[in-house]
């Protein structure tokens, strides 16, 4: 597939790749322990479409086959996440075994993510010592990987396993916490820094973690919506990255949370080697409404101090989601100004759509404009290393269950069989014209 106007040449050495999450695609419920996951969707009414992950894309069986689109699409590493209620079962670190060998075979990359959601049933992020197990379940994973894993991820999208499992309640585990929630992400945060030590103590290098970020609008420039709006930026990018990057909480907010503060910020804090942004929209925010409202599915309680507003203008995708490229180059900017040489190497680790088709002409538009984006960028400073897109194949996505495909690839949940999309060939030419 010829591409018509080029996308300016990144650099040499540019990291481009694919990710997926273990219980996303994994299936092979009966070979792991139970997760969060598992208990919650078992609840009538959580999952749109009444689905389970059980089987998903059965990849633990057909993993050999999904290894050989990774090859065939060419990138130079794969994203997948690690599930610990597997490592948890006998002879769980088995498949991951095989899976690194397989990668490395065919010449990509293995970038593993060491938490996506999955938490093993029992466990509880509002509990310190989850964060403690955790990081003996990462030395596991690094003492039998790290000989062959040279890239990690501790933790993906911490904000949005607080704010949408333990706050909101309409993700796993399902608890409807609102602002006592604040501890689950300190926990979460604490995990990272000591899967951090772990993973270095094992002799690992090249270590990061996913959080999830995009610029926050003010709904107007009538200062309550301007002081919502700067809330909930807060929330979304600074309640995770100024402890990662500065050591500290923003405005107060380490009060809020549990333990000796100062002690496991030293441990927060400690120095990563590159900073993983997922990116997907804006978001427009202002002031309270006084009601009640449902925004794309997210219930917004009234007592929240700010309401989530609609951006009314861009292309939207199948999720409801705006599709505005260039906020993606004004939130590596934005982070670049705002931390400055406190923040380290970039890599975009998730970026993608939800569109039906296997022809798909809006994913290609939308990955050509989001890549173009993330080059204006690079021209523009910020120093960015890699760029992964969500998701390798259509898979079980989360409350929405099979109801949203993100996937270069499509799935037929029912005969489980693979068909490349139009944007799989498309990102494969992408791929080699980067090369020359």
């Amino acid at each position: 597939m010829a591409t018509t106007n080029p996308v300016p040449r990144f650099p040499d050495g540019f990291l481009w790749g694919v990710s997926t999450s273990a219980h996303q695609i994994e299936g092979a419920a009966d070979e792991r322990e139970a997760s969060v996951w598992d208990v919650f969707t078992a609840e009538p009414g959580r999952i749109l479409d009444g689905s389970t992950a059980e089987v998903a894309c059965d990849h633990v069986h057909r993993h050999t086959e999904d290894v050989a689109l990774l090859a065939g699409l060419g990138v130079d590493a794969y994203r997948f996440s690690v599930s610990w209620p597997r490592v948890r079962a006998r002879g769980g670190l088995d498949f991951y075994d095989r899976l690194v060998d397989d990668l490395c075979a065919a010449g990509v990359r293995p970038v593993p993510t060491l938490f996506h959601w999955d938490l093993p049933a029992g466990l509880d992020w509002r509990e310190r010592d989850t964060a403690e197990r955790f990081a003996a379940y990462v030395a596991e994973v690094a003492g039998r990987l790290g000989d062959r894993v040279t890239k990690w991820i501790t933790l993906n999208e911490p904000a949005e396993h607080t704010l949408l499992g333990h706050a909101l309640g309409i993700h796993a585990p399902g608890l409807r916490l609102l602002f006592d929630a604040l501890p689950v992400a300190h926990h979460q945060l604490l995990a990272h820094g000591l899967a951090v030590r772990a993973l270095r103590a094992s002799g690992a290098r090249d270590i990061g973690i996913a959080n999830s970020h995009g610029p926050v609008w003010p709904a107007s420039q009538e200062a309550a919506d301007v002081e919502a709006a700067g809330f909930y930026d807060l929330l979304l990018n600074r309640l995770f990255a100024d402890p990662l990057l500065l050591g500290s909480y923003p405005d107060g907010l380490g009060e809020l949370m549990s333990g000796d503060v100062t002690a496991d910020l030293e441990i927060i804090a400690e120095p990563l080697d590159w900073y993983g942004i997922n990116y997907y929209a804006p978001t427009r925010v202002g002031a309270p409404q006084g009601t009640e409202i449902d925004f794309g599915g997210v219930r917004m309680p009234a007592e929240l101090p700010f309401s989530v507003r609609e951006i009314t203008g861009p292309q939207v995708t199948d999720f409801g989601w705006p599709v505005v490229p260039e906020a993606l180059t004004e939130i590596l900017t934005t982070f670049r100004d705002r931390y400055g040489d406190r923040l380290p190497p970039v890599v975009v680790t998730e970026n993608g759509c939800s569109y039906e088709g296997v022809d798909d002409p809006e994913r290609i538009a939308y990955l050509d404009g989001h890549i173009r984006a993330l080059h204006r960028a690079l021209e523009a400073g910020v120093d960015v290393r890699g760029y992964f897109v969500w998701s390798l194949m259509d898979n079980f996505e989360w409350a929405e269950g099979y109801a949203r495909r993100f996937g270069l690839v499509h799935v037929d949940f029912d005969t489980l069989e693979r068909t490349p999309k139009a944007s799989y060939a498309w990102y494969r030419e992408l791929l080699r014209e980067q090369r020359g």
